[in-house]
């Protein structure tokens, strides 16, 4: 039940060894340290999805959380809401304007574009001999956006730079304008993790780039493979045997990827 849950495009973080007391609230709670906590962000999982999921699912592990815990009603979304702001509001705090980060593929006017065009096609050119870019922070930026570990990370030829810093090339953490709480928990003296869909989610680690201790972003528009590790992952053929949508292109599919950000996440919990 719980895989499927969290099934399309979880996200999911372990922060771990930060002493927090219990609250309160709405009655007596006795108070008890934490010493795990875990964020789960679901794309398109609505307030009323949950409700209603909950309500027709009382044995769930949503509707025991929901049971031990406390619901949140007085919130909404980022504007824009996708994915890139959407996260980064969950872990910073900040609206897009605050973070930086509106969509994963924007367009910036004081920076210069990539010394070559991205994997997307987005275009390469010289600096700082242009300003204004495309920036991507999508699967565009892989070394390789076909396989599973985007060949091995992020392509600094793929990354936009800064004219008015000899041209530095940019990582994603060091776009981020504000802090996170993975730097916060680290402050603390806590171990942190965070399993994402992109490498490109390095962002989480925050300015400082140490944020995340273990990270983990299997790029989920890479082409579908087998994972023998999961009982029937084999991948659903579709038409065109290119990244496209990769692991989205098929419900089967998508469950399979899930399956491993759960494994992620279990190992992650388990040390």
């Amino acid at each position: 039940m719980m895989r499927r849950v969290l099934s399309v495009w979880a996200g999911m973080s372990l922060l771990a060894g930060l002493p927090v007391q219990a609250e309160p609230v709405g009655g007596t709670v006795k108070s008890h340290a934490v010493h795990r906590v875990l964020l789960v962000s679901v794309d398109g999982l609505h307030a009323l999805d949950l409700s209603n999921y909950v309500a027709t699912h009382p044995e769930s592990a949503l509707a025991d959380l929901s049971r031990h815990g406390v619901t949140y009603t007085n919130n909404s979304t980022s504007t824009p809401s996708d994915s890139f702001p959407g996260l980064a509001s969950l872990v910073t705090g900040g609206s897009p304007v605050t973070s930086g980060l509106w969509y994963d593929d924007t367009y910036n006017r004081v920076l210069s574009p990539p010394a070559q065009t991205d994997g997307l096609g987005n275009p390469g050119g010289s600096c700082p001999g242009k300003i204004g870019t495309n920036v991507a922070w999508d699967e565009a930026v892989d070394k390789d956006l076909t396989r599973l570990d985007g060949g091995g990370g992020l392509n600094q030829a793929y990354l936009v730079r800064d004219p008015h810093n000899g041209c530095k090339t940019i990582l994603p953490h060091e776009y981020l304008r504000v802090n996170t709480i993975f730097e916060v928990v680290k402050a603390g003296g806590g171990l942190t993790a965070w399993t994402d869909k992109h490498p490109s989610y390095e962002w989480t680690n925050g300015p400082s780039g140490k944020g995340v201790d273990d990270f983990y972003g299997p790029e989920i528009n890479s082409i579908p493979v087998a994972l023998p590790q999961f009982a029937g992952c084999a991948p659903v053929p579709f038409d065109d045997p290119t990244p496209d949508d990769g692991w989205t292109n098929s419900f089967a599919d998508i469950q399979c990827y899930d399956s491993l950000h759960v494994q992620a996440v279990i190992n992650q919990i388990d040390g």
